[in-house]
């Protein structure tokens, strides 16, 4: 398990200054944005369980991981499950379908982030409707899209989004389609204007909402990160993925 090695870092100052930054970012976001206080997931990657603990015991509950590996032995750290009942997982990495029943397995699991295929959601819907005991809900993702269009980056194209929304839907009962995801490409220079990634990924919201008559504030939309989560919100993001703001920027060693 990961040890702390890492330079001492303020992790609840680091959690309190993100969340003034969010506080001050919504009373700028112009009034036709319509959408909901964003929820912050605290990106705890390479992290060790006592800076998740820190930051539980400051007041937050979600956090997110890109490694399963990593999920798994987190989520069944026996300090992180004696001291944080309440913690919910988000799993916000690359999504393999052999690693689906591990991802499943873990203690609160909140969500799963990188949902990018009819294949991947097939496997889930079936997956979660066969764990025992029986789950009380459908288990919650989002669909991954690759507005950048990097081959290194995972998710469905933006133009083919719709049509797994819709797919997810309308034959998955064992999932709970609550909204969108994207990553983006790293180190945008917003002094060329707003973000395409983040254009992109309000555009394909904007359809969703209509072709279901929805809410706009009732589908997610997952995109920003510790460097540009406050451009994000402005713009109608409703889940943000905040690591190195929160933690600091060193990781544990194993």
């Amino acid at each position: 398990m990961l040890r702390r090695t890492m330079a001492e870092f303020d992790v609840k100052a680091g959690l309190q200054h993100v969340l003034k930054r969010i506080d001050e970012v919504l009373l700028q976001r112009p009034k036709e944005v319509q959408a909901a206080r964003p929820l912050l997931v605290a990106v705890s990657k390479t992290k060790p369980a006592e800076a998740v603990i820190e930051a539980y015991e400051a007041g937050q509950r979600d956090f997110g991981e890109n490694y399963v590996q990593e999920l798994e032995e987190k989520s069944r750290h026996p300090d992180i499950l004696a001291k944080c009942p309440d913690i919910r997982w988000h799993f916000i990495g690359h999504m393999q379908t052999n690693k689906i029943n591990k991802v499943l397995a873990v203690p609160n699991l909140r969500m799963i982030q990188t949902v990018d295929s009819e294949k991947l959601a097939t496997k889930l819907d079936a997956a979660w409707s066969k764990r025992q005991p029986a789950p009380a809900e459908p288990l919650q993702v989002l669909i991954q899209i690759n507005t950048s269009g990097e081959d290194v980056k995972s998710g469905i194209e933006a133009k083919d989004a719709p049509a797994l929304y819709q797919y997810i839907r309308s034959n998955l009962k064992h999932l709970n389609l609550t909204g969108i995801m994207t990553i983006g490409a790293f180190g945008f220079d917003y002094s060329k204007g707003p973000n395409p990634d983040f254009v992109s990924l309000m555009q394909v919201h904007r359809s969703i909402c209509e072709a279901h008559s929805l809410a706009p504030d009732s589908v997610l939309v997952s995109m920003g990160m510790s460097n540009d989560f406050d451009k994000a919100i402005e713009m109608g993001s409703t889940v943000v993925r905040v690591g190195s703001s929160i933690f600091g920027h060193r990781a544990a060693k194993a």
